[in-house]
C-alpha cells in the first residue's frame, strides 16, 4: 500500500468514533499491539530528542526500504508511534520524505494533543525523516 492509502486508512479507523475518549483508546490500543523493542536498541542514540516521554527509534535500511521499530514508556505516546510506523515503515527514503502527512489532521490528533506531545510527535516525524535522508544520500 501506498502511504497516502494507509493515511486513508487511518483516517477511516478514527472517523469511526465520535468522542475523543474513544480515539484515545484506540491509540493505546494500537500501541499496545506494538511489537517490544529489542532492549539492543533502546540506547541513548536512539531516544528522540524533543520528547517529553521516553521514545526509542531504530531505522534500518532493507532492500531499499526503511523499517522502523519503536517504543515508548507512555501509553499515549506508544499509540502515536504506532500510528506513524504504521504510515511510514517499509518504504523508500523518498517516499518518506515526500510525504504529506495529511492524516494527522484530519484524525485531530494535533488539537488534542497536549503541546509537550505535539511537539513530541513532530519530533519524531523530523526523526523519521532525518533517516530516511540519510539513507537516500547512502543510496547514491
Amino acid at each position: 500500500m501506498t502511504i497516502n492509502e494507509l493515511q486513508d486508512e487511518v483516517i477511516e479507523e478514527f472517523d469511526d468514533f465520535d468522542d475523543w475518549m474513544d480515539r484515545y483508546q484506540l491509540l493505546i490500543d494500537m500501541g499496545t499491539a506494538m511489537p517490544p523493542l529489542d532492549e539492543r536498541y533502546k540506547t541513548p542514540q536512539n531516544l528522540i530528542d524533543g520528547c517529553q516521554s521516553r521514545v526509542w527509534l531504530q531505522a534500518d535500511l532493507i532492500d531499499g526500504h526503511v523499517r522502523f521499530q519503536a517504543e515508548s514508556d507512555a501509553l499515549i505516546v506508544k499509540g502515536i508511534v504506532a500510528l506513524l510506523l504504521r504510515v511510514l515503515d517499509d518504504h523508500t527514503p523518498q517516499d518518506i520524505l515526500d510525504a504529506d502527512l495529511y492524516f494527522i489532521e484530519r484524525i485531530g490528533l494535533k488539537e488534542h494533543l497536549s503541546p509537550t506531545r505535539s511537539n513530541g510527535l513532530l519530533a519524531m516525524l523530523r526523526q523519521m525523516k532525518m533517516y530516511a535522508l540519510a539513507f537516500k544520500t547512502i543510496q547514491q
